[in-house]
């Protein structure tokens, strides 16, 4: 049995069972619930006890909960009788499941709540509830019935909350964003957002800085557990601001603007990793491998394996596939002119196979060493008209520029946005006293 188990106790009330957790999980099965589920006619306990084997009794008969964390190897099935649930039962809460949420679908490291009631005449327990939260948006409930089991899916509660984080760069963004509180993920959002304009090896110096209004969700106890939208973001670089919004035009889309409502969002991402080093420019080098000086037609960006390299824009997948000395080599047409190919890498994303259309900031595959590579690494080449130029050097068409009414909307849109911001601010400044 590879799963680890956690019990919690239970207290037996007039009216009902509460479970007590022995961390911040709440009952999984209502006091209500659990009542109506019993049998016909079971008396429910008093509070006050006459005797110790009356104590005794009531603690044999009580609701309690175990939490299962799943290994390796593990199916649902087998968890649960390895409890000491009867198969037959077992084998019928599976299946009342399957129906809403497939058993194959729980991953490793995924909890399974359960309630659990002692069967002292069958020398066995009996499943009362079981609860899998599949996401932090939803959980999937099991309870049983008078017949049997019935299944569920539930939404979580979330709370949308706004947030502001701020600091100086000393020596990446990345180390000052983590320093400032920020998560990964909103991070990376941070990162991408500038990454049109911004050649995060060359432009980023110590003393610059960054500031960002976004989004986070917190469930009932208020722990965050989703990162949300960046609302406003902010780069300082070598003295120059550069502040942008985020909108959604009428037709949908959401991207960022700068203040007098261009879109900074261009054909071509510069950077198509993030947080990576240029371990070799584009021109004529010695070729670490071959011995002679040969012309390098791309720029390396050295990271770790297991990177996740995105799409430098939109559009289809012409090829994905090893590629000689390439190795695991993606190229994507992105329109009549641009071009952009990928190599040495060590897995595709999910889905990638020659004739996908992709989106800007996708991931299309992982860093890796495969081909003619010494160590980990992305190859990236821009090809334009059928030739690979500089990625560094080469100027790129202007996104949209928002006009009329639509513009209008979002210079109101903006103002509510700063409005919010210095609220925000000001709230954080006066917690800190």
């Amino acid at each position: 049995m590879r799963y680890s188990l956690r019990i919690a106790s239970v207290l037996t009330v007039a009216g009902g069972i509460a479970l007590f957790a022995m961390d911040s999980d709440q009952a999984i099965l209502p006091a209500s619930d659990i009542e109506s589920a019993r049998d016909p006619g079971r008396q429910i306990a008093s509070t006050t006890l006459a005797s110790d084997s009356a104590a005794e009794s009531v603690r044999l008969s009580s609701v309690y909960k175990e939490v299962l964390t799943v290994g390796k190897g593990d199916t649902l099935m087998a968890m649960l009788v390895d409890t000491g649930i009867a198969p037959a039962s077992a084998d019928r809460a599976v299946r009342t499941m399957s129906r809403i949420y497939k058993p194959r679908r729980i991953k490793p490291g995924q909890d399974i709540v359960l309630s659990l009631k002692p069967d002292l005449r069958a020398k066995s327990v009996e499943l009362m509830a079981m609860k899998i939260s599949p996401n932090v948006e939803r959980d999937i409930l099991v309870t049983r019935t008078a017949k049997g089991f019935q299944a569920k899916a539930v939404d979580r509660p979330l709370t949308k909350v706004a947030m502001h984080a701020s600091g100086k760069i000393d020596t990446s963004l990345y180390v000052a964003g983590v320093n400032a509180g920020l998560r990964q993920a909103t991070l990376a959002k941070l990162i991408q957002t500038f990454s049109f304009d911004v050649d995060f090896q060359r432009d980023i110096r110590r003393g610059d800085a960054f500031d960002v209004m976004y989004e986070e969700y917190r469930d009932e106890d208020g722990a965050v557990v989703k990162s949300g939208d960046i609302l406003v973001a902010e780069m300082t670089l070598s003295g120059k601001k550069s502040r942008l919004y985020r909108f959604e035009t009428k037709d949908g889309f959401s991207d960022f603007y700068d203040a007098k409502g261009q879109s900074v969002r261009k054909a071509l991402l510069r950077t198509p990793i993030d947080g990576a080093r240029i371990s070799s420019n584009y021109g004529m080098r010695r070729h670490p491998i071959l011995g002679y000086n040969k012309m390098h037609k791309g720029l390396d960006f050295a990271a770790r394996r297991g990177t996740p390299i995105f799409a430098a824009g939109n559009g289809f997948v012409e090829y994905a596939g090893r590629n000689g000395g390439y190795g695991k080599y993606v190229r994507i047409r992105h329109n009549s002119t641009f071009k952009t190919a990928y190599a040495h890498m060590h897995r595709y994303g999910k889905g990638i196979r020659k004739g996908r259309r992709v989106k800007q900031g996708q991931i299309i595959g992982y860093v890796g060493s495969t081909g003619r590579s010494t160590g980990p690494h992305l190859h990236y080449e821009v090809h334009k008209n059928g030739r690979q130029v500089n990625p560094r050097s080469i100027k790129l068409p202007s996104g949209r520029k928002l006009k009329g009414r639509e513009l209008r909307t979002f210079k109101a849109h903006v103002a509510a946005l700063e409005k919010q911001y210095v609220a925000l601010t000001a709230q954080q400044l006066a917690d800190r006293r």
